[in-house]
């Protein structure tokens, strides 16, 4: 916890908390920093009457402690996410930058905000009220996931080439196969490939075992060969990069543009997640049944899950406007 030496011990035990005991990615625990580090610094601005050009990243929080936290007041937080909806810059270090972050970037600080009252009030009774307890989401606009089809997924592994040809392909196979999240495919070690599944360790360091079929398997087979004669700084690592080093997501992000792009694909429309997206969508359109999609993917609620039933339900439909039989009209027989 050295690196969020600038904030104060209660959020740094929030923080300790959620690494330790509720096993949060490291990606999490670094979001949770972020958004509650800006949070407290918008109440000391407000609070302290500062002047309004003063830069949050200036404002020190270090003497934050449960009594300050105590007096924050439910429209101080409303009074935070109208800065946020109206005022915040999308881009701080520009002075043209556009104001108002959206929606789902707001329920995102919300949630941590939530997470952190929970915390003071539930787990460790610092606090008796919870001021964000009945608060509710920013309304979010409703969209279903982007997904490659058939033809556009076939094109994409068509489309690999250049030095990492082998490494790429077998990684985009796994992602449209197994439906892995990038940062489980940059985890993964040579030891959690078996003869037809690998194993991950999803979200909350949960694992979870996905099985793959024989393209795949070849796809592994033919990387694992390459791979014998490659030594990493993390020899574990099922992946490295082109500088001896574990894959970096970063890393897995580029070579996916490379090969939509490649593809003639539009890499701004689509990406590794999307890849996930397609993964599901092709399994439901096979017929697997929604619970076990959802084991698959390592989503904790259904309700994620079923999002993708409506793009099957979608598919469903096109192909029963597309049979030659409804076209015919048998009305006045």
């Amino acid at each position: 916890m050295r690196k969020y030496s600038d904030c104060p011990i209660i959020l740094r035990d929030f923080l300790t908390y959620h690494e330790t005991i509720k096993g949060q990615s490291p990606l999490t625990i670094q979001e949770y920093y972020l958004d509650l580090r800006m949070f407290l610094r918008f109440i000391r601005l407000m609070r302290e009457d500062m002047p309004i050009t003063t830069n949050l990243d200036d404002i020190d929080i270090k003497s934050v402690d449960i009594d300050f936290v105590r007096q924050i007041t439910t429209s101080e937080i409303f009074d935070f996410l109208a800065y946020l909806s109206s005022e915040r810059p999308l881009n701080p270090d520009s002075q043209f930058s556009d104001h108002g972050v959206s929606a789902s970037t707001r329920a995102r600080k919300l949630s941590a905000i939530k997470s952190f009252y929970k915390y003071l009030t539930v787990r460790t009774k610092q606090l008796q009220e919870n001021p964000v307890a009945d608060l509710e989401y920013p309304k979010l606009r409703k969209s279903l996931p982007k997904y490659l089809t058939m033809e556009q997924s076939a094109a994409l592994l068509r489309s690999v080439s250049g030095q990492n040809e082998v490494r790429d392909y077998a990684i985009l196979m796994l992602f449209l196969n197994c439906g892995i999240r990038r940062s489980e495919l940059v985890g993964l070690n040579i030891t959690d490939v078996y003869e037809d599944r690998i194993r991950v360790i999803g979200k909350g360091n949960k694992e979870r075992f996905v099985y793959f079929g024989t393209p795949c398997r070849k796809a592994i087979d033919a990387y694992m060969e390459e791979r014998k004669n490659k030594v990493l700084t993390d020899n574990r690592a099922l992946f490295g990069s082109r500088n001896g080093n574990r894959i970096s997501v970063t890393a897995v992000h580029r070579l996916v543009e490379k090969a939509l792009k490649q593809a003639g694909l539009d890499s701004t429309q689509f990406s590794a997640h999307k890849l996930r997206h397609t993964a599901a969508t092709m399994m439901l359109s096979g017929g697997v049944d929604v619970k076990t999609v959802q084991e698959v993917l390592g989503h904790e609620n259904l309700n994620t899950t079923q999002i993708y039933t409506h793009i099957e339900n979608t598919e469903l439909k096109i192909a029963a406007e597309a049979n030659p039989l409804s076209k015919l009209d048998f009305s006045d027989k």
